[in-house]
């Protein structure tokens, strides 16, 4: 498998964080489209500009976003309306919110990869390097761009979430013989 180097990360909530994050110019309602945008630009901001980039001037980067509840708000909101005998905005189609939102980033920043969205039953964070090291392995993408967004619920006080830029890591030493395939010397 790959070894990963970190490019940038970002969490939310951090210490200067108040209140939700500002969702992006068109989506509405839930916060997880806001928190997954916030979690990108905090991740991205070093090594982008705010505005797509050519291709040819930035590595094919994937998207990856894991959540494993998915966008609790916006299936609360679509249960209440369907409880209640009421009608379903078509802008809360909730199954669609992790997708539109890695197409979001993915074109906002002019990510060229593939856009991966996951709901682990298991560890998220385990899942997202699994994929994460898939696509690095495969020759999909140079860089891989992990989301994990986790909305609050009655469990927890806020919004969480956690993104990283991941590369390879460059082997230091292609060219030196490793311990094991060295033979003895003998005499000069």
């Amino acid at each position: 498998m790959t070894t990963l180097a970190v490019l940038g990360s970002g969490h939310w909530p951090a210490e200067r964080d108040h209140g939700s994050p500002t969702p992006p110019p068109g989506f509405i309602g839930s916060s997880f489209i806001a928190l997954a945008a916030e979690l990108a630009r905090r991740c991205l901001a070093g090594q982008h500009t705010e505005k797509p980039l050519p291709p040819a001037e930035t590595p094919r980067t994937a998207v990856v976003l894991v959540s494993p509840r998915g966008d609790v708000a916006t299936a609360a909101a679509v249960a209440r309306a369907v409880d209640t005998g009421g009608r379903v905005s078509p802008l809360l189609f909730f199954q669609s919110v992790p997708n539109s939102v890695a197409g979001w980033v993915a074109a906002h920043w002019g990510l060229d990869g593939p856009v991966v969205c996951t709901s682990p039953a298991a560890d998220p964070v385990a899942d997202a390097v699994r994929t994460a090291e898939l696509l690095l392995d495969d020759g999909e993408a140079d860089r891989v761009l992990l989301l994990l967004v986790d909305q609050a619920d009655p469990e927890h006080e806020s919004d969480q979430g956690a993104g990283v830029l991941l590369a390879r890591r460059p082997a230091l030493l292609t060219n030196a013989p490793t311990t094991s395939s060295r033979e003895p010397r003998h005499g000069r």
